[in-house]
């Protein structure tokens, strides 16, 4: 039986202002935008190219808003993808490059934590294209607080 990961709430505090930096700023396609009733709002929205779309909204999770790190995502250029998000004016940190892959940090409003991989060689068979190799890397993510 396959278990298809297509949903993650993610919580915000103000949903507009959310909804704006995905699709303008990162550039998530917007799927969804209904309200439900007065205490319910549904957002879904799907990075470009994922099988899988966030949620946000009102009156969907008890998550406080900020609270949900560690989201990541898959690119097939890490520097590629620093770039774009930064010329979109995302706030975002400079390319980590560790053993596992090539990482870019950034945070949504509230301070949701999200990382972008660039897989590496070895991981092919994974998505990973990895044609670099390894640089000097800093052992934690840093900050984009």
């Amino acid at each position: 039986m396959d278990f298809k990961l297509e949903l993650v709430g993610v919580p915000v505090s103000d949903v507009d202002r959310a909804k704006a930096f995905y699709v303008d700023q990162v550039g998530f396609n917007e799927d969804m935008d209904q309200v439900v009733s007065d205490e319910i709002r549904f957002v879904q929205l799907t990075p470009p190219g994922s099988a899988c779309s966030i949620a946000i909204g009102n009156g969907l999770s008890t998550m406080e808003p900020g609270s949900l790190q560690a989201l990541q995502c898959v690119v097939a250029d890490a520097q590629a993808a620093r770039d774009e998000l930064a010329g979109r004016g995302v706030e975002v940190s400079e390319v980590n490059v560790q053993p596992w892959g090539k990482f870019v940090y950034f945070a949504d409003p509230d301070g949701n934590g999200w990382a972008l991989q660039e897989l590496p060689d070895w991981s092919a068979g994974a998505g990973g294209s990895g044609d670099w190799t390894e640089g000097s890397a800093a052992s934690e993510a840093p900050s984009t607080a």
